[in-house]
Parts: structure tokens; C-alpha cells; sequence
């Protein structure tokens, strides 16, 4: 096993770069991608960083030139020949050449294009423009940079001794949390802390960790090069990016209105009726499940992702009902924030009423919080999105309204199309 503190001590950064693989993504990524590179490659995307955490200010924190180099080194990869075997050849989801051979070949040649940066204000001021194939794959590693750079900001000046003990208490709050997981019957969890985790070798020691204690529960991990490198599963479906770029195309209200329903349609047909796993929350549940067609009601699933997650099931669960679908038959993906008790708490409120899974994040590959002296390692919340397509800007309006992003004229727009009311704000931790 590796001896993380050592390796943090050392600080070289050529042997452990923060991004070492163009897999060195979410599973999900990569599906999203071969979906748009079918249906919308000339789209022109520009993404964003966006640290909603104002009190970090990274760009006080993190050298510029580091920045720069560990982005520089994110454009020189490409895929390796073991890489791409493994997409062409491997069984995800119980489906063989789940990667198409147009999509793979254009992978193995695929770039990331050119990055935009400055300072503003204490905070980075990184944009990516460029095709929607393409640019939409800066996402996870531009995240993963920003996370682990300020990590490293913070451990520079601490010494060997003091970076062992921080990691033995680290590796003891991990382990005490999955011993508390053992408990329930019927647990399934898997590893969703790519985009804002510690590091890579963390998230890397996160995953050995759950699968040595929790065994059959950990069900795998988002990250596509951990999978590979673990022998476990690859776990993702789609996120919001979809839905908000194809609205941002709409050309009227009754286009944006259909856009989510449109983002399904084109994803049934691209997996052959696999991954049918509805995120519904990009421009408010409640609207999206009481005007959505009735061939969604026989996906899989559904995934949780803002506002009350008990709430959010309980309107996915009353929605299936009143579809005549059986909810104990579907699948419901607890996704948001989460940590052992509100994990314990959902899973006692639903085993048996849905099956319920968990994508844990953010407090699994990341929690340092209270070790080291100001809670300089606390998590915060980093995100790095879609906010133009084709010149015309993006909007996510969440059921959780902290999370909403858009210029403003645009949100209201928005509201008011998908029928948004009044919405309960949650403090956004990560």
C-alpha cells in the first residue's frame, strides 16, 4: 500500500501528478460524451468554474504557475493502449462494447482544447470553450486539480511526523465510518468522490478501504482509472449538463419545456434501453416527474441529487404509484452531500419501500474536517460548469435554489416555463 504522507512530503509532483490519466474521470463522463459526440458534436460549450464556497479564496492559495503546469499536463495525455482496451473490451453494466468503435477511435485522438485563466478577486477565473465532445471532459480533471493544489497549499510547510499523524487520523475517521455502514442489511454504496476529493492516491486508499470493510455492499466507484486498476465496477449514468445545454438550444418555450424529456429520449436510444436512471431535479422535480411521458415511469430508477432527500424519494415513490409502477420494483440513487447518518437515516426510511443505493462523495474522499489547525483541509464547494452553448447562456435552477446557476433574467425565465414555486434553500456544504 502506498505511504501517502511519505509521497505528500516529498512533493514530487512529476511522479504523482494530480491528474494521471485521461480515465482519471467519472464513469458517467465518459457515457455523457459518447451520447453528445452521436447527437451534438458541432455543439460550441464553454464551461466555467464556480466556487460557491466565496470564504475559500484559491487564488490566494494555490501559485498560479502550479496551476498552470498541472493544467498543461492534463492536455498532454491521451489515451494509453491498456486504457483503451479496457473501454472497447470490458463489461460494464453487464453489457460487452459499451463504448462504440466511431466514439473510440475518436477518443484515442482526442485533446482537451486550450484553457482560459486569470485572476479575479482572490478566486480563478478558468473557462474552457470549445466543441461539446471535447470541452466537456475538462470538467473532472479541472476540478481535481483545484481540489488537491489547495490540499497541497495547506501541507507544504508540515513535517513528516506531523503529515503521518494527519493521515492516521484521517485513515481512522474512514474506517469508523464504514464500520458503522456494516449494520444495515441490503446496503449498497459505491465511491462518487472523483471531483472533489483529497487527492487521487486518498480517493485511490478510500476505495481499497471500502472494499476490504464493506465488501458485496461497495458496489464500485465512479472513477473510471481506480475501477480499472481495483477490478471493480465502473459506476455512472448522466448528470445535469445534458439537460441544461440542450434547453439553452431551445429555440422556444415550449422547446425549452420538452428538452429535458428530449435529453431521455436520445440517451434510451443510445443504450438500447440500459442505464435508464431519470435525474429530474435540473429544473425541478415536481415539475418534471407531473409532465413527463409515460414510458419514463418504466425506468429503472431515479437519482436524488438537491434539496430534502427524503422528500425527493417520497415524490419519486407517490409518482411511480400514480403511474401504476411499483415502487418497491425501482431503484432510487441517494447522491447529494452525503455522510453515515444521513445514509444510515435513508436507508432505514426506504429499505424495503424502493431499492435504495448511495453515491458517496465528497465525505468520503475528502473529509479532513477539525485535523489540521484553522480547518484549512475542510471540503468546500467547487463545481466546473456548462454555462453557454452555441452563445447562448445555460441555466440549472436545482431543487434546492443555492445551487441554482444562470444570469438571473434567464432563472426567472426558466421558473416560469417548468412552473417552479417557491423552493426551500439548503446550505451547501459540498
Amino acid at each position: 500500500m502506498v505511504d501517502i504522507a511519505t509521497r505528500v512530503y516529498n512533493h514530487k509532483w512529476k511522479i504523482d501528478p494530480i491528474v494521471r490519466s485521461l480515465i482519471d474521470t467519472d464513469f458517467y463522463k465518459l457515457l455523457m460524451c459518447q451520447s453528445v459526440f452521436r447527437n451534438k458534436p458541432d455543439t460550441t460549450v464553454t464551461f466555467s468554474l464556480i466556487n460557491r464556497t466565496k470564504s475559500i479564496r484559491l487564488a490566494d492559495l494555490v501559485d498560479e504557475g502550479e496551476l498552470r503546469e498541472q493544467l498543461d499536463h492534463v492536455r498532454a495525455l491521451s489515451l494509453t493502449r491498456g486504457e483503451s482496451t479496457w473501454l472497447r473490451g470490458n463489461t460494464f453494466y453487464g453489457k460487452r462494447q459499451m463504448f462504440r468503435p466511431d466514439f473510440m477511435q475518436w477518443f484515442e485522438n482526442m485533446r482537451l482544447p486550450p484553457y482560459y485563466l486569470e485572476k479575479r478577486d482572490g478566486q480563478f477565473d478558468l473557462t474552457f470553450e470549445g466543441r461539446w465532445p471535447e470541452v466537456m471532459m475538462w470538467e473532472i480533471p479541472a476540478l481535481a486539480v483545484l481540489m488537491e493544489l489547495r490540499s497541497r497549499a495547506v501541507l507544504k510547510d508540515m513535517g513528516r511526523f506531523e503529515l503521518q499523524v494527519l493521515y492516521a487520523r484521517a485513515m481512522t475517521r474512514v474506517w469508523e465510518k464504514i464500520k458503522q455502514l456494516r449494520g444495515p442489511k441490503d446496503l449498497r454504496i459505491a465511491d462518487f468522490g472523483t471531483r472533489r476529493r483529497h487527492s487521487f492516491l486518498w480517493q485511490d486508499w478510500c476505495v481499497q478501504a471500502m472494499m476490504e470493510g464493506l465488501g458485496e455492499a461497495f458496489t464500485g466507484t465512479s472513477n473510471c482509472l481506480i475501477a480499472q486498476r481495483r477490478e471493480i465496477e465502473a459506476i455512472g449514468t448522466n448528470a445535469h449538463e445534458l439537460p441544461m445545454v440542450y434547453a439553452a438550444l431551445a429555440e422556444s418555450d415550449e422547446d425549452l419545456r420538452q428538452a429535458p424529456y428530449r435529453v431521455l429520449a436520445d440517451w434510451h436510444e443510445e443504450h438500447s434501453g440500459n442505464l435508464r436512471i431519470i435525474l429530474p431535479d435540473t429544473y425541478g422535480t415536481e415539475g418534471f416527474l407531473k409532465h413527463a411521458p409515460d414510458w419514463l415511469a418504466g425506468w429503472t430508477g431515479i437519482r436524488i441529487d438537491s434539496g430534502d432527500p427524503a422528500e425527493g424519494a417520497e415524490t419519486a415513490i407517490r409518482w411511480w404509484q400514480s403511474r401504476g409502477e411499483d415502487p418497491r420494483e425501482k431503484l432510487v440513487i441517494f447522491s447529494d452531500g452525503l455522510d453515515v447518518e444521513m445514509i444510515l437515516a435513508l436507508q432505514a426510511r426506504f429499505a424495503g419501500r424502493v431499492k435504495v443505493s448511495f453515491g458517496w462523495g465528497t465525505l468520503l474522499t475528502n473529509d479532513f474536517r477539525g485535523l489540521v489547525e484553522g480547518d484549512g483541509l475542510a471540503p468546500f464547494s467547487l463545481v466546473c460548469k456548462a454555462v453557454s452553448a452555441n452563445g447562448r447562456p445555460t441555466v440549472k435552477l436545482s431543487d434546492n435554489p443555492a445551487k441554482a446557476t444562470g444570469p438571473k433574467a434567464e432563472i426567472a425565465r426558466y421558473k416560469k416555463v417548468f412552473d417552479v414555486g417557491e423552493q426551500a434553500a439548503l446550505d451547501v456544504v459540498v
